[in-house]
């Protein structure tokens, strides 16, 4: 027996989680929009002081692929799971990890990579539209061919890799192997680096 959810329930099930990760990170003390005065819907460079605190940045891309990616893996390797499970293992993720990135522990591993240095975490509205563009990300995966969403993916990786020097693939790959190589390549286009 497969568990189906109406739209309504979707959607109080993803408000819901938008809303533990608002009441979360404000208790933990982060601002609700950026410390600027502010609320910009696209900030241009990584290295912006808004970069992390609107509603938009090239990290966005990122949080989007990760709502495909649970479409697509879902359909390569568990093609018989019902989508509403998938929903759900979007929502925990999507919740998890605005959550989880907050924590000092992840917090500290972001500033140990020399592109994150100085990052303090997000501000409550970018961090509420991260898990909406993953959501976005999901759906819209979930609404296209298998092929259509790889090459989704492929798009939007290598866009952000070669523009502002980060993606989802990049990010991870610092996180757990820096490459000096890749840190050289990305601070060439930071207007902050000391010369």
């Amino acid at each position: 027996m497969t568990a189906t959810l109406t739209r309504t329930q979707m959607t109080l099930i993803a408000s819901l989680g938008a809303l533990l990760i608002a009441v979360t990170l404000y208790a933990w003390g982060q601002p609700p929009i950026c410390t600027c005065g502010e609320v910009r819907f696209w900030v241009g460079s990584i290295f912006a002081s808004g970069n992390s605190q609107h509603i938009a940045d090239w990290y966005t891309l990122s949080h989007i692929l990760t709502g495909v990616l649970i479409i697509v893996i879902g359909r390569l390797f568990f093609a018989r799971v019902a989508f509403s499970f998938l929903f759900a293992i979007a929502i925990v993720i999507g919740v998890a990890w605005e959550i989880i990135e907050h924590t000092e522990w992840v917090l500290g591993l972001f500033r140990a990579t020399t592109i994150n240095q100085g990052y303090v975490g997000d501000s409550v509205l970018n961090a509420v539209a991260d898990y909406v563009w993953m959501l976005a990300g999901f759906f819209t995966a979930h609404a296209l061919r298998t092929t259509w969403a790889l090459a989704m993916i492929a798009l939007f990786e290598i866009s952000a890799a070669f523009i502002a020097r980060d993606s989802l693939t990049l990010t991870t790959l610092m996180l757990i192997y820096p490459v000096e190589a890749v840190e050289t390549w990305q601070q060439a286009i930071n207007p902050n680096a000391p010369n």
